[in-house]
């Protein structure tokens, strides 16, 4: 399983952009999905995640509001619609997947759920 993370860029403060994941070498049909990003010197922290049959989503509390996760199952791919950027979002962003069938058990807003990560998509965020 590969996912491949895209849609970063530079933008200014207010600004939007839209992430997206492409999940390839196998669908994934009961799987959780998340994003997660990292900053110059700091911990990769939760974003944003998605159920596989419910849709249910959530949102850490920095990007509540914002950001919009969503997922198109039958193109295997996953969005991050991100509005109202800041200057502190500005990361690497990687999209995250559990395995399938799920086998860890643990929350989708922790890493440790997820069996597969993608590289990652720079944003970067001019004040």
């Amino acid at each position: 399983v590969q996912l491949q993370a895209s849609g970063g860029g530079l933008v200014q403060a207010g600004g939007s952009l839209r992430l997206s994941c492409v999940v390839s070498g196998r669908t994934l049909r009961t799987s959780g999905m998340g994003w997660f990003r990292q900053a110059p010197g700091k911990e990769r922290e939760f974003v944003a995640a998605i159920t596989r049959n419910t849709d249910t989503t959530y949102y850490s509390d920095s990007v509540k509001g914002r950001f919009t996760i969503s997922r198109d199952n039958a193109n295997d791919t996953m969005y991050l619609q991100m509005n109202s950027l800041k200057p502190e979002d500005a990361a690497v962003y990687y999209c995250a997947a559990e395995s399938d069938p799920p086998t860890r058990n643990r929350p989708l807003t922790s890493q440790w759920a997820y069996d597969y990560f993608g590289r990652g998509t720079l944003v970067t965020v001019s004040s």
